[in-house]
């Protein structure tokens, strides 16, 4: 992709756009919000798939099991939010991360990925949301390299730069597979977690008021978050930051304040380099509120 080309797919998008959301869905809580919000705002997402990415941690037990849970629960989110016409578009992703920055992990959903992306071009780009490890999305790039010259990737990953380190669960998960798609020339938009959307939280009283008992899906959101709370009449609050990815599609110049810089490459040590890549789109400000009426508004839709 050419520079003029790449710094205007790295404006916000204009009028509805096509895109896929690749997710973690079952390692938190903040990914099924993000799954409805993609799915319910019809009038700026056209949704063209649903990816399963892998994740490790405490709900899984490889990587391949953390994925298979994420696509049990995008099919779980797809029926509570009653679009279950959309069954065929999920696509199981990696089964494990990259070993290196050569070698993909071929999966349906990188297949898939490329294929769809056929349809699109560096005039009309297909947009891949991502919010979790990007395993799924390098492999992609890894065995189809044009694929950069079709798609817009936004990804919640990182911490914000002024953090101390980059050791954040999307991004340290899988290093060489962030550095594979940074490296591609694809038009990145980064939404940084700590530092940056992790302002993006709620609480369990604004759950109770907002969401607890109004239909099916507000209540298994609301309740996901709600089995967290410690109790005890304690001050908490808790990030659904997954969310702010999706909005990056819905409307930008409302709910966040970004910039264009250039790119720093995640080290293997838990830095970010200090050599200079193509420019991107550096989120550095969410509006929390603004965003979180929205979302609400959204979920309490018939």
């Amino acid at each position: 992709m050419d520079r003029m080309m790449l710094e205007k797919w790295l404006a916000p998008p204009v009028g509805r756009v096509d895109a896929v959301l690749d997710t973690d869905a079952y390692n938190e809580i903040d990914d099924q919000f993000a799954i409805a919000y993609f799915l319910k705002h019809s009038d700026r997402i056209n949704p063209r798939g649903l990816f399963a990415a892998p994740f490790l941690n405490e709900r899984s037990v490889s990587p391949e099991d953390g994925m298979e849970k994420s696509y049990n629960e995008i099919l779980k989110l797809l029926a509570l939010c009653g679009r279950e016409e959309m069954i065929p578009s999920v696509y199981r992703g990696s089964k494990a991360f990259l070993p290196d920055e050569q070698t993909p992990d071929l999966s349906p959903a990188a297949e898939r990925l490329i294929k769809l992306s056929r349809d699109y071009s560096a005039e009309n780009p297909l947009y891949v949301v991502a919010i979790g490890a990007i395993t799924n999305i390098a492999s992609a790039m890894l065995i189809d390299p044009t694929l950069a010259d079709r798609i817009v990737l936004v990804w919640l990953g990182g911490h914000g730069r002024v953090w101390p380190d980059t050791r954040e669960f999307n991004l340290w998960q899988d290093v060489a597979a962030a550095r594979v798609v940074m490296k591609s020339g694809v038009p990145f938009v980064q939404l940084p977690c700590m530092g940056v959307v992790s302002a993006f939280t709620t609480t369990a009283p604004e759950l109770r008021y907002h969401l607890l008992g109004k239909n099916p899906l507000a209540d298994y959101l609301a309740q996901n978050v709600l089995d967290c709370y410690p109790g005890n009449h304690r001050p908490w609050s808790r990030v659904i930051w997954d969310v702010t990815a999706v909005a990056w599609l819905v409307d930008p110049h409302r709910y966040f304040l970004w910039d264009t810089c250039p790119r720093l490459l995640p080290d293997y040590d838990g830095r970010y380099g200090t050599e200079e890549g193509e420019p991107m789109t550096y989120v550095y400000h969410v509006h929390r509120d603004r965003l979180m009426e929205d979302l609400f508004g959204k979920l309490l839709e018939g």
